[in-house]
């Protein structure tokens, strides 16, 4: 027979609290400006046990929280959320030649190895500026095999894609593409600050989906250029918008 008083004891304690499980990511290409400011982003959320970056060469680590990680060490860092950037190396200090760059024809295998390493969200990265950007990796940015990525079963893959399709100048005729270039070359004339769409803008978005993929509902995702462009306008709130589209889509 159970006793009254036991059972009312019991229900009166509070139930054990379990651990956070700690979260890991890993930013495969921060050699380029949008991938240094991905890395900056993560870890100045301070919501990540660790913030890993893949390099070449090892690197000793001068931030907290920071770890530089090995191709062969990807599994043993353990990573539970992954954002691989596509960006245009940079030699600003010397340090960027440490870092990964990763090409977009071996996204399908980077992918493979990073969800068999342990990771079960990936976030793709990509400018925002392809103008500025090699034609080579414009071409290759372009033909992205994301069929390919999606079929290898992440709980959550988000594909952040260029804002700007410069593929849609082919086939026009030679006055409108003169046209089409010039208004290209208009932001230049409006201050950076006032600029739609810029890295630490994407990065902010690439942060807040980071953070937050765990608790939305699992399955690939496209990020609409108007959320950059809201984000871009509301310096502060990408974390709300994020959370806003993750719940509409």
């Amino acid at each position: 027979m159970v006793d009254v008083n036991e059972a009312l004891d019991a229900l009166s304690r509070k139930p054990p609290r379990v651990a956070a499980t700690p979260r890991r990511a890993l930013v495969v290409g921060a050699a380029g400006a949008l991938g240094a400011a991905v890395l900056e982003q993560l870890l100045a959320t301070r919501r990540f046990d660790r913030v890993g970056a893949l390099v070449e060469q090892m690197i000793q680590p001068a931030v907290h929280g920071f770890a530089p990680v090995h191709d062969d060490d990807m599994a043993l860092f353990a990573a539970d959320t992954a954002l691989v950037v596509f960006d245009r190396r940079r030699s600003a200090n010397g340090r960027e030649a440490a870092f990964t760059s990763p090409e977009p024809q071996g996204l399908p295998a980077l992918a493979q190895r990073l969800h068999d390493g342990g990771a079960c969200r990936l976030i793709v990265v990509v400018p925002h500026t392809p103008s500025l950007l090699p034609m080579a990796l414009q071409q290759g940015l372009a033909s992205l095999d994301e069929a390919a990525v999606a079929a290898f079963g992440f709980e959550q893959l988000v594909f952040m894609r260029m804002a700007q399709n410069e593929r849609a100048a082919v086939g026009l005729d030679a006055p409108r593409r003169l046209a089409r270039w010039m208004l290209s070359q208009l932001h230049w004339m409006i201050p950076q600050r006032e600029q739609p769409v810029r890295a630490e803008t994407v990065a902010r978005v690439a942060a807040a989906l980071a953070l937050q993929l765990a608790q939305a509902p699992q399955r690939t995702r496209v990020v609409p250029a108007t959320l950059l462009w809201q984000a871009a306008q509301r310096q502060h709130d990408a974390s709300t918008l994020v959370a806003q589209w993750l719940e509409a889509s």
